[in-house]
């Protein structure tokens, strides 16, 4: 007979667990998937591997091919990018927030950041060598390192394009400590605590990338302003980030769902007011959005019973309505309805701080069956809503102050269908205008049962100068910006290329560019015009575009731009002359003569297909005379084994091979990327050739390992055998 079962052991723990670290015995609801996992592990130990071993070490060699096989992995199937976001002590990566307690996913978190890295992107197409670089560069502790990483993202993207790197730039949250004074604090403050890293985790990542002011006044924005619900929920409605600093928020709001389950007393108070107002402040868009992002459905509604324990009965509904748009709309609308009228009437006749207990059984029967379908029409459903709710809830009022009853935009769609436009009409086009409800009119035209009946309503638009209008706004709704253009046509290119001059934000530009690129060489001529008169950063952004369009625009030549100030305008200028194979010779000297290393880049990687012969002396010259960093010595090194004389090997074991001074032999210089380089080319173009046979057998006998590493690897490479494979 056998006795009472016990419960098995738990299990370990998986590599990269969901968000936040649970509590014992509360399963998590979502976990990375295993290849996410095993690439961050992956990328964490070898990123430890960079700080121990010395650069040249073979086993950074293995590490850092397995990061790039993980990656391949990544990118197998239609994945076009992968994005990472960096919190303090964990990373988010496709809504799933690892173990903060983890203690490998932990450091290279802590890495990062350190770095002041926000968020990374990996693009598909990234390189084995461009990898390898990367990590190196961030294993560098940020200290001894002239800038870090997240400060110097501009020279790292021209270095490593697969691999972009997002800023952490908002110093001036710190985590709040407390002050030991006896002091109470206020209603709404909070204690140093893990409620209030939370909060200040989520308000770091909303206002990371927040360009709705200017610098200068964000910088004289006081702490508490911050991080008021208000500031947040405006910074992540109107944010214009990457997907990876949304991952961030995602990964926040997951684990301040799992606080709100359980903490209790005076810092738990703050965190529920702090998220009541903010999910209320929240466009009903964006809560959506977020809610898609937060994993699969069972993480979905995990987050909605956990938060309901701990914020008011408004924004429980609110986001009750956003999870049941993001899977759907399957919930009862009515039901809801009811639950907005009485979250805004309470029985109670005061302010609710925290919901009912009741509120977490009726969500709890609410999300369970997600099948019901709303039985009533789109129109009629919007319409009961828009009772419902406090939200948008403003009369409309004409210009002598008497409230309408017919809001400007249905005076105007009636207009539209019956084709009659009259000065009422024309008041309620422009009072929408001056309201800044500009999509509205655009939705009127789009809709318009024809081109005919959306005329009227198109030329008024056009008569306000409706294109200049939003890109003089505060904040550019690029978006709306796209559809006007897209109607206005080619014609547009001289707005939006004046719109650019003035934008100083690099990431705002580049955005009025991508809708210029949209033309194709259609806007050719009008940014070729333009280019003469701008600053050298915008001259070098400039090029770029015209350096995409399939034809150059009659006329503009980049030969005058080769003489610039500015080296990258020059390198530019270099990349659009090597297109013409009629001028490719010329540009490649060009380059190569160039005093800055990111211009002689440009040169040699053109030159490894094929390099014109004064370019192999050219380069040799650079070389003997330390003119080039190492890297580029290495890659000249290669492009000079293109000529396969005599006095190219005679270069070659120069470099490789000196003489000892007693006995008087020769022996191999001090293993270096360079020497490393020449051996390899030697033991490939020139393996039998007798000049070379001492070279080759002093290396293959050297008691440097890299050496004996090295001309293995090149004769393993360059065997018949391996040839045939």
């Amino acid at each position: 007979m056998t006795g009472p079962s016990q419960p098995a052991p738990p299990a370990a723990p998986p590599a990269a667990p969901a968000s936040p670290v649970p509590p014992s015995g509360r399963p998590a609801v979502a976990t990375l998937s295993r290849d996410l996992s095993d690439f961050l592990i992956e990328l964490s130990i070898t990123m430890n591997k960079h700080a121990i071993y010395p650069t040249s070490h073979p086993l950074l060699d293995v590490a850092v091919d397995g990061v790039s096989n993980r990656l391949a992995v990544l990118f197998v199937e239609e994945r076009e990018s992968l994005s990472i976001g960096v919190a303090r002590k964990q990373l988010i990566i496709e809504g799933v927030a690892t173990d903060p307690q983890n203690p490998v996913l932990k450091e290279l978190a802590q890495r990062l950041h350190q770095h002041r890295v926000g968020a990374l992107k990996f693009v598909r197409g990234i390189g084995r060598n461009e990898l390898a670089q990367a990590l190196a560069a961030l294993a560098v502790d940020p200290i001894r390192s002239e800038k870090p990483i997240g400060l110097d993202t501009e020279r790292v993207g021209e270095l490593w394009p697969h691999i972009r790197f997002f800023p952490l730039t908002y110093d001036r949250l710190q985590l709040i400590e407390d002050d030991g004074s006896a002091e109470p604090k206020g209603a709404d403050q909070m204690q140093s605590g893990r409620a209030t890293q939370l909060w200040i985790g989520l308000a770091r990542a909303a206002l990371v990338s927040d360009t709705s002011s200017p610098v200068s006044a964000r910088d004289d924005r006081d702490d508490d302003t911050a991080l008021e619900p208000a500031t947040v929920a405006r910074a992540i409605d109107e944010h214009q980030r990457e997907e990876a600093y949304d991952q961030v928020i995602v990964g926040y709001l997951l684990q301040i769902g799992d606080e709100l389950k359980t903490a209790e007393g005076a810092e738990a108070a703050g965190l529920q007011r702090r998220v009541s107002r903010l999910v209320g402040s929240l466009k009903e868009s964006t809560l959506e959005k977020l809610l898609e992002m937060g994993g699969d459905k069972a993480q979905r509604r995990k987050f909605l019973l956990d938060a309901s324990q701990g914020i008011t009965v408004e924004a429980v509904v609110d986001l009750v309505r956003a999870a049941s748009a993001a899977e759907g709309q399957t919930v009862s609308h009515s039901m809801l309805r009811m639950l907005s009228k009485l979250g805004h009437h309470p029985s109670s006749g005061g302010p609710r701080t925290k919901a009912d207990p009741n509120v977490r059984d009726v969500m709890r029967r609410l999300i369970d069956d997600w099948s019901l379908d709303d039985p009533n029409p789109e129109q009629y459903r919007k319409a009961l809503e828009s009772m419902s709710s406090t939200r948008g809830i403003a009369e409309t009022i004409s210009n002598d102050g008497v409230p309408t009853e017919c809001e400007p935009e249905r005076m105007i769609q009636i207009a539209i269908e019956v084709g009659a436009m009259g000065p009422q009409v024309s008041a309620a086009m422009v009072d929408l205008f001056k309201s800044g409800r500009v999509d509205i009119l655009l939705d009127l035209v789009e809709k318009a049962p024809s081109a005919d009946a959306g005329a009227p309503v198109w030329d008024f638009l056009i008569g306000e100068n409706i294109l200049m209008s939003l890109l003089d706004q505060p904040r550019v709704d690029i978006p709306l910006v796209g559809r006007v253009v897209r109607r206005v046509g080619v014609s547009a290119a001289p707005t939006l290329l004046s719109a650019a001059l003035v934008f100083e934000d690099a990431k705002a530009r580049a955005q009025l560019y991508e809708l210029l690129q949209s033309f194709g060489d259609e806007a050719g001529p009008s940014i070729a015009e333009m280019v003469p008169d701008t600053t050298p950063a915008v001259q070098r952004e400039l090029l770029v575009l015209l350096g995409r369009l399939t034809a150059l625009p009659a006329g503009f030549s980049p030969h005058a731009y080769l003489g610039n100030a500015d080296p990258l305008v020059r390198r530019e200028a270099v990349r659009m002359l090597l297109r013409e194979p009629a001028a490719r010779g010329e540009a490649v000297m060009r380059a190569l003569e160039d005093d800055d290393d990111r211009v002689v880049f440009a040169g040699l990687t053109a030159a490894q297909e094929k390099c014109p012969p004064p370019g192999i002396d050219l380069i040799k010259h650079r070389i003997d005379h330390g003119e080039l960093d190492s890297q580029l010595r290495t890659m000249g090194i290669r492009i000079i084994a293109q000529q396969r004389t005599p006095e190219t090997l005679a270069w070659f074991l120069e470099l490789v091979v000196t003489e000892a001074r007693w006995p008087r032999r020769p022996k191999l210089r001090a293993s270096t990327p360079e020497m490393l380089a020449a051996l390899s080319m030697i033991a490939t173009g020139w393996a039998d050739d007798p000049a070379a046979d001492v070279v080759l057998r002093l290396a293959e006998q050297s008691k440097d390992a890299e050496v004996r590493a090295k001309i293995a690897r090149t004769r393993s490479a360059s065997s018949p055998k391996a040839s045939n494979e």
